[in-house]
């Protein structure tokens, strides 16, 4: 399938909520919805009130539809506001999906391929928090990202999540 990708404007939040559930496997907690994402103010804070200054991001486009696909956006998460994957209040955090009938066709490299293209003449690096079994850690490894050592904890799940960051 053929897909286009642009910039991220505050028109695609709806669309963000739903790649803020993929992004935290939501689907897997059994039972939960987008609606829960959107409570959950820990999740929240990566996509409520879209289009702030140093928001950015990309989303991918079925050509033949229309339709978003997937997306890949960075939110700079300070002071009483920090994330799963805070580092500094200099460095935001990735945030990435896709929709699960679209994966592994390209559109999550593409997607990171023009995310940190841009984010390179604005901050010197780029964090993220991952689960130790999310299969996107090879893919995070390939572009650069290095794990964060001393950076594990058990996440709200059970199970290990960590810390990655790339330096530009």
């Amino acid at each position: 399938m053929d897909y286009s990708t642009r910039p991220l404007t505050q028109e695609d939040e709806p669309f963000l909520w739903q790649m803020l559930y993929e992004a935290a496997h939501l689907e897997k907690e059994g039972n939960l919805t987008v609606q829960d994402a959107i409570n959950n103010p820990d999740l929240a804070k990566y996509v409520k009130n879209w289009g702030r200054k140093d928001d950015s991001g990309f989303i991918a486009i079925l050509e033949t539809s229309n339709q978003p696909v997937g997306s890949a956006w960075l939110r700079l998460l300070t002071g009483e506001n920090k994330g799963y994957g805070y580092v500094d209040d200099q460095t935001p955090e990735l945030a990435i999906a896709i929709l699960p009938q679209h994966r592994n066709k390209g559109i999550g490299t593409q997607l990171l391929t023009h995310l940190l293209a841009a984010a390179q003449t604005s901050y010197s690096s780029i964090s993220l928090s991952i689960r130790a079994t999310n299969p996107a850690l090879s893919l995070y490894k390939r572009f650069g990202f290095e794990i964060i050592l001393g950076s594990e904890i058990i996440n709200r799940i059970g199970s290990i999540s960590f810390k990655m960051k790339i330096d530009f």
